[in-house]
């Protein structure tokens, strides 16, 4: 069966294996990412666990439903995992409470859980952005000198907003807002902004944040992805064109596995081919759609930015990395089918990658460079 050059931007239509995934990558993209054998899910629903919820006033099962989407990051040689969880206080994906668990673990693989959310909705200074939805969707990296941010959606049932979050322990966080409520005078504070993937590099055996030119850089978006600068981590300026507005860096493509959604995943990385920005890209249902995936499914892709100029796009997967496979990964709130990649740590020599499946439960896949075709 003919096969698309995996590598290209084009549109041009030929057949590929389906639900198969990219087999050989080219030369700037990361991976192979393997399922490690009897592992996963890491993370699952836990019916056993209760919190005192300050704004409810009540105890509440914060992680019955669904644990999923998970972002994560390296301290004291251990992997810790912060998952979303959902409660059971609606039916249905966005009308429940999330709140943000943490997990740890010494192999990256076999968790211990913290048995109570580090970030949630409380009495505080973000109770309108955050009430009643929740803290949803992390991104957490870490800078040179220890202070770890996480990027979140701030969830109030009415407009999804990115807020930002700081932390030395991973366990105490400090919330400082939605990031766009300053920039052009709050322009883009209203509008609906999710998935922040900031840039990192690989430092001293450990992804840490990085600067582009003496300012932070970030991807973020769910349709289309976009960019922001920033001088201090929390408060950020979207990219704009010459008319003001959002500037798309990529989009997406009709025929594609990304026909629907081109959504930011784990924080980009800075490599000696560019910046490697993993996303999600989610299939349409009509007739954009690409027939090799199921419809409404989310993929894994990957795209290459220049090193020199972020907003320039130089390559992009025509096939995802990683599909849905695994019956977990299709079985769930979200059962056309997803995994949807959030976090990515370089642990022991290895990338291990952390993503929600079907918006249920969290899993792993590993990238060994030195196993790499």
């Amino acid at each position: 069966m003919g096969q698309k050059p995996i590598h290209t931007n084009t549109n041009t239509s030929t057949d590929r294996a389906a639900n198969e995934p990219a087999g050989s990558l080219p030369g700037w993209a990361l991976g192979p990412f393997i399922r490690p054998a009897g592992a996963n899910p890491v993370i699952s629903p836990d019916e056993t666990t209760r919190f005192y919820d300050p704004l409810r006033k009540t105890m509440v099962d914060w992680e019955s439903n669904d644990t999923f989407n998970p972002a994560a990051a390296v301290k004291d040689n251990k992997v810790y995992v912060l998952y979303r969880a959902e409660d059971k206080s609606g039916i249905g994906i966005g009308h429940r409470t999330s709140r943000i668990g943490l997990a740890e673990s010494s192999n990256g693989l076999k968790m211990g859980r913290s048995g109570k959310p580090v970030l949630f909705p409380a009495n505080d200074d973000q109770q309108e952005f955050e009430w009643t939805g929740g803290c949803e969707d992390p991104r957490v990296a870490r800078t040179e000198d220890g202070v770890y941010l996480m990027l979140y959606t701030q969830w109030n049932k009415k407009t999804p907003r990115l807020g930002a979050a700081t932390s030395t322990d991973l366990v105490h966080w400090k919330k400082h807002g939605p990031i766009f409520q300053d920039a052009y005078n709050g322009k883009f504070h209203d509008i609906a902004s999710k998935s922040a993937s900031i840039l990192t590099t690989l430092k001293n055996g450990q992804l840490q944040i990085v600067k582009h030119e003496g300012k932070y850089w970030l991807y973020w978006g769910e349709y289309h992805v976009y960019a922001a600068t920033s001088d201090n981590l929390v408060d950020w300026t979207p990219v704009v064109d010459e008319k003001g507005a959002l500037k798309k860096l990529a989009s997406p493509r009709k025929g594609y596995f990304d026909s629907n959604l081109t959504e930011c995943g784990p924080p980009a990385l800075l490599t000696d081919k560019g910046i490697l920005l993993l996303y999600n890209g989610k299939n349409g249902a009509g007739a954009d759609r690409d027939t090799n995936y199921t419809a409404n499914s989310y993929c894994a892709g990957q795209m290459l930015f220049s090193a020199t100029d972020p907003a320039r796009l130089l390559s992009r997967l025509d096939r995802p990395f990683m599909v849905p496979t695994e019956a977990f990964e299709k079985s769930g709130q979200y059962p056309a089918g997803t995994v949807f990649i959030e976090g990515l740590v370089y642990f022991k020599n290895r990338y291990l990658l952390y993503y929600g499946c079907a918006d249920s439960r969290v899993a792993v896949a590993i990238y060994d460079p030195a196993q790499k075709n």
